[in-house]
């Protein structure tokens, strides 16, 4: 038989020169890459804790055309309704614009030691201030917009039936968790895909915006979120915050990991940087007056001094903590909201609306405003 050797040597040589560099070092290749880490999720323990159970469950049983409007109405049942069972409707208005206003209306609150909320939810959207476009000035007047009425009595956040006499029948309906979620589903199914999302309540509103945010961030994970907080920073005293929390079931809202989001004094300024920590993509404005009666004497129940004393330097700690992104807007009085009653109202030569106008813009004069 043929010898091949003398052919496979050669063959060995030529493939060992082609390994080879030109000072026949043999050349090993480098190990893959690792796979770059995943982006964290903002608000992913909320997530975890279930915040979001109900996204996706809840369709409208109607959807009816009035004027440049469309309301949504909820029916009976275990999904949405109102503090005393009554029908859950939202409305939105479509002007073919990339940006989008979600809207959470005000009403009141409703606990054990005091029930003071509205009760039921009526269809449109109210023509006033921010929510009319023909307001002169309205820096949203072209958005879309998307409003939620208020009725669960839990701002928004509620979770829970209550029998308050034992009798086996359910006297309040705390069901702001699933009037919420079942409301921002209709909103992505309208609108699903804005440039940019104004994220805006007042009252009860604005408490329900802190609620609303992780919500409205799963739904648009990568929209740029503006949080305007009308009347509902979060000053309380020691003990009433985690009290609506257990009444109204609310906990899943508040993460696990941050055992200072309601701090000793009730307040929720903790609870507002661990959402700007958590969301790069988001900044805040807050609006309150000085001595907000509404909120320091019938709701918390602190008196206006006691209120301003609190809201003046908690204010200030968010913006000294977020810089570029949390502004405050603080009035002298005790008059209460100002987005829908007094747009108009300035503050140091700015008004409310030309204050919201350039945080939309993104300009440099968006300042902290204490009368």
């Amino acid at each position: 038989m043929r010898d091949r050797r003398p052919l496979f040597l050669v063959l060995a040589a030529l493939s060992l020169a082609a390994c080879s560099d030109s000072d026949n070092t043999l050349t090993i290749d480098p190990p893959p890459a690792p796979e770059p880490e995943p982006e964290p999720v903002p608000f992913a323990e909320l997530y975890d804790q279930g915040v979001d159970r109900y996204l996706g469950l809840y369709t409208p049983m109607t959807s009816e055309t009035e004027g440049d409007v469309v309301n949504h109405a909820f029916g009976a049942g275990d999904g949405p309704l109102c503090l005393t069972g009554g029908e859950y409707t939202m409305a939105t208005r479509d002007q073919g614009s990339a940006e989008l206003m979600i809207f959470l209306e005000g009403g009141g609150a409703c606990w054990s030691e005091l029930c003071a909320a509205t009760e039921t939810a009526a269809p449109g959207i109210p023509p006033f201030g921010i929510l009319n476009p023909e307001t002169p000035g309205n820096p949203v007047a072209s958005w879309n917009t998307a409003y939620l009425p208020y009725c669960d009595g839990s701002i928004f956040s509620g979770d829970i039936d209550v029998d308050l006499d034992d009798d086996g029948m359910t006297d309040r309906y705390h069901r702001g968790l699933k009037n919420l979620s079942a409301a921002l589903d209709v909103i992505a199914n309208s609108f699903p895909s804005p440039e940019r999302i104004l994220l805006t309540g007042n009252s009860a509103g604005g408490f329900g915006t802190d609620y609303a945010l992780p919500l409205v961030r799963k739904l648009y994970p990568d929209v740029p979120i503006e949080l305007v907080n009308d009347s509902g920073v979060g000053i309380s005293r020691p003990g009433l915050t985690e009290q609506f929390v257990e009444e109204w079931n609310s906990g899943a809202f508040i993460p696990e990991s941050c055992g200072d989001c309601i701090d000793e004094d009730g307040h929720l300024t903790n609870y507002h940087k661990y959402q700007l920590a958590e969301d790069g993509n988001l900044r805040m404005g807050f609006l309150s007056t000085r001595q907000d009666t509404v909120i320091a004497d019938v709701f918390v129940g602190i008196g206006g001094e006691a209120f301003e004393a609190e809201l003046v330097p908690e204010m200030a700690e968010l913006e000294a903590a977020y810089p570029e992104r949390f502004r405050s807007f603080i009035a002298d009085g005790n008059s209460h909201t100002f987005i829908q009653a007094q747009f108009d109202l300035e503050v140091q030569g700015t008004s409310v609306k030309e204050w919201i106008g350039l945080m939309l813009d993104g300009s440099s004069d968006w300042l902290s405003l204490i009368d």
